[in-house]
C-alpha cells in the first residue's frame, strides 16, 4: 500500500463535505462531520507516512463522532416547536369579563391577559360576565370563544 490510500481518504472525505454542502445540510452535518473524519486520517496518513494509520484514525475518529457526539449535537440542532402567544391561547378558558353577543364583541380575561372577543359564527347565544368560555381560534387580536 502506498500513500494512493491516504489520497483516497481525503478526496473521499472532501467529497462527502461538498456533497454535505450542496444538500443544505440535509443529513443534519452527519456527512460532512463523517467526511472530516476521513480527510483528517486520509492527512494523518500522510504525515506519518503510514496508509494503516490513516485508515485507523479516519475510522476512529468517525466511530467517535457517531459513538459520542452525533446524539449531543442532533439535540442542540433540533428546532422545538413553541407555539407563539396567539396559538398558544387555543383550547384554554377564560372569563367573560364583558358582556359577548352573537354580533357584539366583549371581553374575556385568559390568564392575566383581557383579550376582545366573539363567538363563533355557529353560536348564537349570550355569554355575560362571569361565564366560562373556551378559545377556539384567533383572528388578530379577537378570540374566537364558544
Amino acid at each position: 500500500m502506498g500513500n494512493w490510500v491516504s489520497w483516497i481518504l481525503i478526496i473521499g472525505g472532501l467529497v462527502c463535505v461538498t456533497i454535505e454542502l450542496a444538500l443544505g445540510a440535509a443529513t443534519g452535518l452527519d456527512l460532512a462531520l463523517v467526511g472530516a473524519s476521513l480527510t483528517i486520517g486520509g492527512v494523518i496518513g500522510l504525515i506519518l507516512r503510514s496508509p494503516i494509520a490513516g485508515l485507523l484514525a479516519g475510522g476512529g475518529l468517525s466511530l467517535v463522532y457517531l459513538a459520542v457526539f452525533r446524539s449531543w449535537l442532533k439535540a442542540k440542532l433540533t428546532v422545538k416547536n413553541q407555539p407563539s402567544n396567539a396559538d398558544a391561547v387555543i383550547g384554554k378558558t377564560g372569563v367573560v369579563t364583558k358582556k359577548i353577543a352573537s354580533r357584539s364583541a366583549g371581553m374575556v380575561k385568559l390568564g392575566d391577559e383581557i383579550w376582545r372577543a366573539e363567538l363563533l359564527a355557529t353560536d348564537d347565544g349570550v355569554r355575560e360576565p362571569g361565564a366560562t368560555v373556551r378559545v377556539e381560534a384567533v383572528e388578530g387580536v379577537t378570540l374566537k370563544v364558544r
